[in-house]
């Protein structure tokens, strides 16, 4: 089944303690999509600015990741972010933020975008996440991520998008403040109550939870030697949940425990590199055996 993912592409800076690289491809649409394409065909939706790079549209042009919903702005420069990470690594350090063409962007999906079945709303402005809902015709599951900045600052806008997709993705602090309980079995009742069906909780080296119509299910997270970058683990995890979604063609709550499996597995890529450059390397064949790997961990 095809994807759609409507979100952000940027042109990111880091700093971490194994380094450093300064204008590198990022954003939650870039991650995703390249995640997502090795299980399926993705529709990208998406704006970028004349300071875009072509090099960089290369790495999409070879997946199978259909551009037409991409828009570039000549008059207007891309979203750009910079940040550092240090100890443990769990969240970054914002140094700068400079939305320029991401800050007006209502998207007009291509006609052929509008019946994709399956739909990732990456963390935007949640009134940009419902516009995008209010587009497609026939979709059969759509997940929403969101962040702490638009669960304290735009509440009301956030429900309407979250009851519009009907499904969420957040890290366990997003869930616990978007729950108002520092108890995540509470949260997590608390946001189905809103409107939600299925709720992805990440739990970065602590692994993640699948919570679907009252049923639970837990997932340690691979154990790695080093993580080098955390930028857009988040969203390849959700590259790898959707992306096996569409692969299985199964939406059932054991449709969903698998595909936990491989979006941990691909989270699990991204770390080992800067930016987008590890995941840009990986073949369903390391996924496969990274897997198995997992498995081996999991398994009594």
């Amino acid at each position: 089944m095809p994807i759609l993912v409507a979100g952000s592409l940027a042109i990111d800076s880091i700093s971490t303690p194994s380094g450093s690289r300064e204008e590198t491809l990022g954003g939650a649409a870039s991650y995703f999509s390249v995640a997502a394409s090795l299980y399926d065909q993705v529709r990208l939706v998406g704006v970028i600015g004349r300071d875009f790079r072509d090099d960089d549209l290369v790495h999409f042009r070879t997946r199978r990741i259909d551009l037409g919903g991409l828009e570039r702005k000549e008059e207007g420069l891309t979203f750009r972010w910079s940040g550092s990470y240090e100890g443990r690594m769990d969240a970054a350090k914002t140094l700068e933020t400079r939305l320029n063409v991401l800050a007006e962007f209502r998207p007009t999906l291509p006609q052929h975008f509008r019946d994709t079945p399956l739909v990732f709303l990456a963390n935007t402005d949640p009134v940009t996440q419902a516009h995008v809902c209010s587009q497609m015709t026939r979709p059969r599951f759509m997940l929403l991520d969101t962040m702490n900045f638009w669960i304290d600052g735009r509440r009301e806008d956030l429900y309407k998008a979250m009851q519009a997709a009907g499904n969420v993705i957040l890290n366990d602090d997003e869930a616990r403040a978007l729950g108002a309980s520092s108890n995540l079995n509470v949260a997590v009742e608390r946001i189905a109550a809103i409107g939600v069906d299925t709720i992805v909780v990440k739990r970065g080296e602590h692994g993640a939870l699948l919570y679907k119509e009252g049923r639970t299910f837990g997932l340690t997270a691979l154990p790695l030697a080093s993580v080098v970058d955390p930028t857009g683990a988040g969203d390849t995890f959700a590259g790898g949940f959707m992306g096996a979604l569409a692969a299985g063609n199964d939406l059932s709550f054991a449709g969903m425990r698998r595909a936990l499996l491989h979006a941990t597995v691909m989270a699990s890529f991204t770390v080992e590199g800067f930016g987008l450059e590890r995941l840009l390397k990986v073949t369903r064949r390391d996924v496969e055996e990274r897997l198995e790997e997992l498995l081996h961990h999991t398994t009594p």
